[in-house]
Formats: C-alpha cells, structure tokens, sequence
C-alpha cells in the first residue's frame, strides 16, 4: 500500500481532532514465546492503519494546534548494524520520510518529544488502558509540565479515549483496502477446497490445518488471521476448538473455520463438509438447513439493514426448518419469540472485518442497532451443533455445521468476496470426488 494511502488516514483522524489536541499511537512489541524466544512479530492494527510500519516499540504522534497547523511524528528505533546481524533489517528514522512520507526521529528522544507535543495542549489523545507504561510517563510529564506553568508550559487537562474515532475511520473500507482483502478472500477460499480434496478417512484434523496453512504460503500469505479451526465430528460443536488432534472418521462431518492475513487484512470462511466426500441423509438436511439460512441473510445485506435484522432472519429460518424436522416441537411463532433454535445455533449470525477477524466497530449507536453503509465488511456465519446428550433425538448428535462468507456492503447491496469457495451439497461432494 503506497505511503500516500496512510498519510490520508492521519490527516483524517486529525481533521476530527479539536484544536491544541496530540494523539498517541503505540506500535506492538515483541512477545516471549519461550525463554529467549519470540512469537512471530504482529504490528498493532491501529498503528497500522496510520503508518505501514512493521517494526516494535515505535511511537506515532500526531500534533494539532490549529486546523492549519499539523505535524506527524515517527519514533522508531535507530539503525544497529550488529543487532540487525542477529534480528533483522531496521528502517531508521532517517529513510522514513522516503519510504513511509513520515518525518522521524529516534526513539530515545521519546521524552523530549512527547514532552513538546503535549506542551500547550488541552487535551490528549490514546488507546486508554492499552499501554500503561506509555500512560505513566504522560502523566509524569504532565506533571513536570504543570509545576513550569510560570515559564509558560502547560499541560493538557483531559484524557480521551482514542479508539471510538479509529474505528469509526477503520470500519468503512476505502478501495485500497477492498483489494487487498479480495485477495485474501480468494487465497482463504483455495486453501478451504484445498483441505477439501486431500481429506479422507483416517487423516488427521492437523493434516487438514497444514494444507490450508501451506496454500496461504504459497501465495505469501505466510499467517493466518487466526488459530484454524479444523474439528471434524463432536469436535466441530466446540466453537473455538483448536486442539486440532483428533483422526478423521467415516460418515462423519468435518467443520473448518480458517483465513489468511494478507497485508494485515483478515479472511474469516467456514465450509463443512463430509469426511469420506458424501453427505449422509442426515448431514444433508442439517447442512441444507444452515446454507438456506445463510443464502437468505445474504440476499438480504444492503444499506440500512442490521445485524439485528439478519439474526432474525436466520432465527425464523432455522427454527422453521427444525420443527418440521421434529428436533423442535411447539407452535412456531412462540418458539421463534422464544429464540428456541438458540439451544443449537447458540452464536450471531457474524461479525466485523478488516485488520482484525474481529473487527472494531460499535455494533449500536445510541443504544440502537447500527444500520449498514456502503464500505462495512462483515461475515454470515449461521450454524447448527447437536453435541451428545443434546435435547435432539440420538440420530443428530454429533452434527456441526457453520457456514461463513465475508460480505461487503454495497451502494445498491452487497459483494460476497468468498463467493469463489464452493458451498452447495452438489458442488462440494463434485469436489471432493
């Protein structure tokens, strides 16, 4: 993504900031894995989102003290040419205003800028509560900042929290950012069929994990957006199972939930599908059950819809179609004011997306539920578990179906970015022969 991209974000967020105001965003740190060990590098989405930098530790600072009258700062590491022997290449401040359009200095002049940034300012601005080291040495230099009020310093009065303004900029994709998850929807989408024409009888859940993880490879997709959820049989009714250790047995389902991260972006797709390639009667109406629910909140996405309105819409979908399998008995319009079909399809109906699988984003504003606008990426994922000594007749136990697709909200409706990885009962055992 062109450094371009990332100095309209900032010059965004400080067009919503008020005047005499600093902003702070901290960049990830490295993470011990074991003794002396790291677990591979993830930047935080925020400082992302403003600044393409990949590295730990650094600091962005983005000072107003007029409309016209901005700056944005980089604290980075220095260059250390025998600690980039050992751990890898390190921008510098001095190539980041060529490679990021970024001025920057180094991160050992951290006090000495945050104390002018925040001197002269009235308010202040973080991720509350993310980084308490940083917050503490804030507040120290408020401190000092008060005590030289004679000399004519002066400290901010008010903390804000950050976040409400990022993921309101954050939630409504732009078209550079719609690229790059097409095609991490698209790599996500072969690596599910993939896993669906090696499986067979007597594999390993762990097998079907590794040929989803080597498909996002192959296409430098070198992470996935998550921990892989690959639960085949009972296991598939754990909703965030990852042990991933089970075999694979016959006549039995297997439930994968797995996406790539390209470029810091997230695919999220769930396909299930039978171990030995055929549906039995009873997974096939389970499953039909699942993807009519689901075609039916897709079709429904447009602006001004809710997630509210598409969990209803599953819910009258799916306790429909379980009482005429007997699962549920009752007067339909009472079980489905009673949400009886929770008992199986115990999730929402999806989620944001974007940098993170589970993206930011208010769900409602002013205590009602937010309405779709062109630009939110978001999943459908209705599913069905019948886990042993359910309330379900003994015939069903065992059965877990959730399907996922990620959508975006268009002008006049919506755009299924995952629309590539096969789903239909016909199209899946076609597939898998």
């Amino acid at each position: 993504m062109l450094p371009e991209y990332f100095q309209q974000r900032r010059q965004q967020l400080l067009a919503q900031l008020p005047e005499h105001s600093v902003a702070i965003i901290a960049a990830a740190s490295e993470q011990t894995r074991s003794r002396d060990t790291e677990y591979p590098f993830r930047q935080h989405s925020d400082f992302w989102y403003y600044t393409g930098f990949n590295e730990p530790d650094a600091l962005l600072i983005l000072s107003k003290a007029t409309d016209a009258d901005t700056t944005s700062l980089l604290l980075c590491r220095d260059k250390d040419a025998f600690a980039e022997m050992w751990q890898g290449r390190r921008l510098g401040p001095a190539a980041a205003l060529k490679t990021l359009g970024l001025q920057a200095c180094s991160q050992t002049e951290q006090q000495t800028q945050l104390t002018q940034a925040l001197n002269g300012k009235t308010a202040v601005y973080l991720n509350l509560g993310e980084h308490p080291g940083l917050e503490q040495q804030i507040s120290e230099i408020m401190a000092v900042l008060r005590q030289r009020e004679k000399r004519g310093d002066s400290a901010p009065t008010a903390w804000h929290d950050l976040r409400p303004l990022i993921s309101e900029q954050r939630l409504v994709k732009q078209p550079e950012e719609l690229h790059i998850m097409r095609q991490a929807a698209q790599i996500s989408s072969q690596a599910h069929q993939r896993a669906m024409r090696f499986c067979q009888v007597g594999a390993w859940e762990y097998q079907l994990e590794a040929e989803i993880l080597h498909e996002f490879a192959m296409h430098g997709a070198r992470f996935p957006a998550y921990n892989s959820i690959v639960g085949s049989g009972e296991n598939g009714c754990i909703l965030h199972y990852v042990d991933n250790a089970s075999q694979l047995a016959d006549n039995s389902l297997v439930l994968i939930d797995a996406g790539c991260e390209w470029q810091g972006y997230a695919a999220d797709i769930s396909r299930t599908f039978p171990v030995n390639g055929r549906f039995t009667p009873e997974q096939a109406v389970i499953y039909q059950l699942v993807l009519d629910a689901q075609l039916a909140c897709i079709a429904a996405v447009k602006p001004g819809c809710t997630f509210a309105d598409l969990n209803s819409l599953a819910e009258q979908i799916l306790t429909t179609g379980l009482v005429a399998l007997g699962i549920l008995q009752g007067e339909l319009t009472e079980l489905i004011q009673q949400k009886a079909c929770k008992q199986y399809f115990m999730h929402g109906i999806g989620h944001w997306l974007g940098l993170d699988v589970h993206d930011v984003g208010a769900y409602k504003i002013a205590g009602q539920d937010r309405p779709f606008v062109a630009g939110m990426v978001l999943t459908i994922e209705p599913g069905l578990y019948f886990p042993a000594g359910c309330a379900a007749a003994a015939k069903w136990w065992g059965l877990a179906v959730r399907i996922e697709d990620n959508i975006l909200v268009t002008a006049d409706g919506y755009e299924n970015l995952t629309a590539s990885c096969v789903k239909s009962l016909t199209e899946i055992e076609q597939l898998m022969k």
